[in-house]
């Protein structure tokens, strides 16, 4: 993995993205079988979008990713595996177009870890009052989780920003500060290290009502991101930062008229 001295009298760069296409949204008869029907996986056409969004970060951006951290939900673990494979692939094909069509990754490029703190925003808002768990209680078998990423990348030593799996009925004020505390945790966890954070519709948006100047209602398309990027300052060995900014986003829209907040994209996914 590169130095993680790489951002000293630099910046911290952090890529907030939404995952991939979910299963529910596609066939929405899915839920009525399920096992677990809050917990829907991708799609194909949700993993082929997640590999080819690691792909453009990897051509696009101008600064390695050295740490990646995912919602324990089954649609971001998946999106965090294709898009692991799409920054780390070892002389991949062009014409590849999922994880399945890569031979071989180069685990020195960046680790990756499960954070609580990304997770879903629990309220009806995001999970329908039927598929929610009876007993409240939303169980992950995290070993299992991990097992679903590139051999060799998960860094076992990561403690959770958010040790503990958050309460069924969050209010929108604490669902928002509870994304932005994640960024800032991990940002000044690891300062010297840009980061890819795998989350939901409500965490993309939550950092852009943060950060961004023009605070209002946005669409995210699947694997929509938001960088942002921050100083870091090293005076004789403390580190001092500013906060935040908004530098891009890709695939994020305003909610009212569609346009896109950057860049030609405009939203025509199923959100």
């Amino acid at each position: 993995m590169e130095s993680a001295k790489s951002n000293t009298n630099s910046h911290q760069n952090i890529i907030v993205m939404r995952h991939g296409d979910r299963l529910d949204h596609c066939e929405p008869l899915w839920v009525s079988t399920a096992e677990r029907p809050w917990d829907p996986p991708l799609v194909h056409d949700g993993k082929v979008r997640a590999f080819q969004t690691g792909r453009r970060i990897r051509s696009q951006i101008e600064f390695p990713i050295h740490r990646v951290f995912v919602s324990p939900f089954l649609r971001c673990i998946q999106t965090a595996a294709e898009v692991i494979a799409g920054l780390s692939a070892v002389d991949a094909d062009h014409n590849a177009t999922s994880s399945k069509d890569v031979s071989s990754i180069d685990i020195s490029k960046l680790k990756v870890a499960i954070e609580f703190g990304l997770c879903e925003t629990l309220n009806t808002m995001a999970i329908k009052s039927e598929v929610v768990p009876k007993d409240g209680k939303f169980d992950f078998k995290i070993s299992d989780l991990q097992a679903m990423f590139p051999e060799g990348t998960v860094d076992h030593n990561v403690d959770m920003a958010y040790k503990e799996f958050p309460q069924w009925g969050e209010s929108v004020k604490d669902f928002k500060e509870r994304y932005v505390n994640t960024l800032k945790i991990l940002g000044e966890k690891y300062p010297s290290e840009n980061l890819l954070l795998v989350t939901h519709w409500g965490g993309v948006s939550s950092m852009l009502y943060k950060y961004f100047k023009d605070a209002t209602k946005y669409l995210v398309d699947y694997c929509g991101c938001v960088e942002l990027r921050r100083q870091i300052i090293d005076t004789d060995g403390f580190g001092e930062s500013v906060d935040f900014e908004v530098v891009t986003s890709h695939g994020v829209a305003f909610k009212n008229n569609k346009a896109p907040i950057h860049g030609p994209h405009i939203i025509q996914s199923p959100i």
